[in-house]
This record gives C-alpha cells, sequence and structure tokens, in this order.
C-alpha cells in the first residue's frame, strides 16, 4: 500500500534540518525516551502526569499518542499540525491542579511548562542523534535547527522569543531552570518506569526474550546519554563502563536501520503505529500534493485557528471569572486526539 500524499509541507519541510533529526531512527525510542524521562523531574509536570495516571495505565497507547502528535507537527501538513495543537490546547485547558511537592499549582498550558517540554523533546532528539547516529550538524544546520525550534513552539502557549536559538543558549536555559528540578519519589518512579522500554514502546505480542534483551540495552543507552546529577537526582545512575558498552552496542543498530526504509517503517508500526501513517511520505519521499513550506500565521488566518498564545489569554479571563470548564479528576478516562491515522 502506498504513502498518503499530503496536502503540503507543513512549516518544515525536506530542505529543514528538523526533518533530517526527527526523521533519523534515533527520535524514536532513544531521543523520545529520554525526553519524557528528563521531563518528570519538573515537579509540576509529574504532577500533572501522576494525577491523570493515563501514563501507568495505558503506557503504550500514551507513547503512541505523544509520538503521533509531535510527529504531527513536525511532518503534518499545516491544517494537520493546526488541528492537532488546537484539539492539545482545548484538552489540557483541564490539565490543572494542586502540586503536592511544590505547594503550588501545576497548568499544562503554562507558558513556562509548555517550554520545558519543548526543549527538552528538540534537545534529546539532537542529542541522541548526535551520540548514537551520523554526529554533530554543521554550525549552519544548528543555527537553522534551533530557529526551527522557535517556529515548533508557535504552535504552543510559548512565546518564540523565550526559545534559544544556540546550543550555548540552551544550556543556559537548563543551568537556569535547574533549581526547579526536583527528585521526589514521585519523579523518581515515574522515571524508571518510562524507562522500562518494553512496556512503553514494544507491543505486547512481542516474545519475552526479545522484550528483556531491548529493555536492557535501551535503558542502559537512554541513561548514557543524561548527566551525572541528572542521574543522581533520578535515582538512574549507572557506570561509566556500562555507558561505553551501551553505546557501543546501540550506535550501529541505530546506523543499520537508518539505511533501510523498510526497516525504518517496520519499527516505526511495531512502536508507534499512529506515527508510522505520518512518516511515510516523508521516508518514502512521496511529495505532497502541493510540495510548498506554509507559513504559521497564513495557515491560521486560512483554516481559522486561533493562536494558542491568544487562546491561553482568553482561558486567563475566564479562570478570573471563575468560569470555563472544570478541573480533570484523579485519573480520569483522557479522550482521544482526533489525529489522522
Amino acid at each position: 500500500m502506498g504513502a498518503r500524499a499530503q496536502q503540503d509541507y507543513g512549516f518544515f519541510g525536506p530542505d529543514s534540518v528538523t526533518w533530517k533529526v526527527w526523521g533519523y531512527p534515533t527520535s524514536i525510542v532513544l531521543g523520545f525516551l529520554r525526553a519524557v524521562v528528563i521531563e518528570e523531574l519538573d515537579p509540576y509536570l509529574v504532577a500533572s502526569v501522576d494525577q491523570s495516571g493515563q501514563v501507568k495505565q495505558r503506557p503504550k497507547l500514551r507513547y503512541d499518542r505523544t509520538m503521533q502528535y509531535f510527529a504531527t507537527v513536525k511532518f503534518g501538513d499545516a491544517e494537520s499540525v493546526l488541528r492537532a495543537s488546537d484539539t492539545l490546547m482545548k484538552i489540557h485547558t483541564r490539565a490543572v491542579g494542586h502540586d503536592p511537592v511544590t505547594g503550588g499549582r501545576y497548568d499544562a498550558n503554562d507558558p513556562s511548562s509548555q517550554l520545558w517540554i519543548h526543549l527538552t523533546a528538540w534537545h534529546s532528539i539532537l542529542y541522541t542523534y548526535e551520540i548514537f547516529g551520523p554526529g554533530k550538524l554543521t554550525e549552519a544546520e544548528e543555527a537553522q535547527y534551533w530557529n526551527e525550534c522557535a517556529r515548533a513552539a508557535e504552535f504552543q502557549t510559548i512565546d518564540p522569543a523565550d526559545v534559544p536559538r544556540t546550543r550555548e543558549g540552551i544550556r543556559a536555559y537548563f543551568a537556569a531552570y535547574r533549581p526547579r528540578l526536583a527528585g521526589s519519589e514521585v519523579a523518581q518512579d515515574m522515571m524508571d518506569f518510562l524507562l522500562d522500554a518494553s512496556t512503553t514502546v514494544l507491543p505486547e505480542r512481542m516474545p519475552t526474550p526479545i522484550r528483556v534483551v531491548f529493555n536492557a540495552v535501551a535503558r542502559r543507552a537512554v541513561i548514557a546519554t543524561l548527566p551525572r546529577w541528572m542521574r543522581k537526582l533520578g535515582a538512574t545512575t549507572q557506570s561509566g563502563l556500562t555507558d561505553r558498552v551501551a553505546v557501543a552496542l546501540t550506535r550501529p543498530v541505530v546506523r543499520a536501520a537508518a539505511a533501510s526504509t523498510w526497516v525504518q517503517l517496520w519499527a516505526l508500526r511495531l512502536a508507534s503505529p499512529r506515527t508510522a501513517p505520518i512518516l511515510e511520505p516523508v521516508l518514502r519521499r512521496t511529495p505532497p500534493m502541493h510540495p510548498v513550506v506554509r507559513e504559521p500565521a497564513e495557515a491560521r488566518a486560512e483554516y481559522g485557528v486561533t493562536d494558542p498564545r491568544v487562546q491561553y489569554a482568553a482561558i486567563l479571563a475566564e479562570r478570573e471569572r471563575q468560569s470555563g470548564p472544570a478541573p480533570y479528576p484523579k485519573h480520569h478516562a483522557e479522550e482521544l486526539l482526533p489525529f489522522p491515522a
């Protein structure tokens, strides 16, 4: 069955560094797992995840849906990106509540929280690409990558001006954010759970021996990319020798997968069936019906979708009036995002 042609190239396209890095096999498991594991150190985020309960109740589905969203933003056509962003914005409107660690309140749409998730993902995808894939980008490519990171921020409540545009800026951001992180019992438990790649990534039908070996290597490979202070905070320590062995075992497998479109699609269908149809046209180089890269403001005007920052301002105004949708109850059944599949 052939790949479905999309309407346009969305907001990045084949000349983007985003397609080059996010379309590499490292993003499917290693980069994505690294990002979601690190994210749990933010007490507001982990409070939201813990009180939702969905990650542990439906880990495979949550992994699949989150991968699908990220893939849609990077590789989907403009309308798909805007509809997905708009839907997620509305779902996050009810994801507010009390954080027992800091005593504050979390808000899934808060720009600061969104920026933490956004930069953790973009940095993790790039870093695993460098460690397990082709290596570092050129200086020009890296500059383009962070500029594209700022463009992707436009589909959340983040002000693109807050997105660093250099590696040094990214490092400075994480250094400034570090005091806000907490290695709480909940965070450590969630990090340990997410590092079980056999639960989050592999389908249940996969034979147990394969699951055990896959998890043993993937878990250690992801931990090998974490800085020492972060491992200590998350109770995910391992030796330098284990780091080197994990990288040595993983790197040739990833590079072999990168050489075969068939292998990449097979792995995608196993790990994230919802993501495979989005990436298939990219991997097969199937051009869209209109081979153009769109501008966010122009596309929003065409499809009648409001900027997330404007939506968030309206949400905050509703809360001031003590109106708007009620917060989700603990361990609720989340809505399914109506993404193309």
